[in-house]
């Protein structure tokens, strides 16, 4: 293992190990809500712009994971459609409204709106409109980021009912390269999927306990093709990702 990568790993496991510390209390809160909606069979949909989406991505007809996800996909904001445009698409006001709109969001529901900026036109305006439908509105976001960046802009961090703030520098990248200005290794995307992950494994737990939780299997696990086939037969009237 070079000294980079080693840099890279023990950076990543401290930061995971202190914000299991710093973020037992919102992720607590961001798991109640989330119960809560499960419980009254409400959805609880993922957002995010650039690479934030694939938060969205990672807790979708997951091996593992809860059937009442709803992954909200804008090929626009993604990054698969063209890199450059999906940045433009992320600071542009009035565009994810209408996308949200038919998703079929519903009062109860909860939104999860990942951007570790936190400033961004898009992720903004998610926020907005799940606080207009009734939904609760979970962030997860750097909070030292937005308040460098914001410049008398909104945050989300401002709007969001739960904040999970990352703890991450503004930049993201947390290496810095000798003999540069310049830094490397982004750790976002591996701490958001860790504590999107770490809540959906706590309210899985809670619902065993009442019943069967809606958990999907790996489709290479036994039994799970009726399992899974039962699970999207249900939740998909409200995923149309299903």
């Amino acid at each position: 293992m070079t000294e980079i990568t080693d840099l890279y790993f023990s950076g990543l496991i401290d930061r995971l190990q202190s914000l299991k510390i710093s973020l037992a209390e919102p992720m607590a809160a961001a798991a109640a809500a989330i119960l809560y909606a499960a419980r009254n069979d409400k959805r609880v949909y993922v957002f995010g712009t650039g690479h934030s989406h694939m938060l969205a991505e990672e807790v979708h007809y997951r091996a593992g994971g809860l059937a009442f996800t709803v992954p909200v996909l804008v090929g626009s904001a993604m990054l698969h459609e063209g890199a450059v445009i999906s940045s433009v698409y992320e600071r542009t006001q009035g565009l994810v409204k209408p996308v949200l709109e038919r998703y079929g969001m519903q009062p109860g529901d909860v939104i999860i709106i990942a951007s570790n900026s936190g400033v961004n036109a898009a992720p903004i305006e998610a926020a907005d409109y799940g606080r207009e439908i009734g939904a609760r509105v979970i962030a997860i976001t750097s909070v030292a980021y937005s308040t460098a960046v914001a410049k008398g802009r909104r945050r989300l961090a401002d709007i969001a009912d739960v904040v999970l703030d990352n703890g991450l520098p503004p930049g993201d990248a947390v290496i810095d390269l000798a003999g540069s200005e310049l830094k490397v290794g982004p750790v976002s995307t591996a701490i958001g999927a860790t504590i999107i992950n770490a809540i959906f494994a706590d309210v899985a737990a809670e619902l065993s306990k009442a019943g069967e939780a809606p958990i999907y299997l790996s489709a290479n696990m036994p039994g799970a093709s009726a399992v899974n086939e039962r699970l999207v037969k249900r939740y998909r009237p409200r995923n149309p990702h299903l």
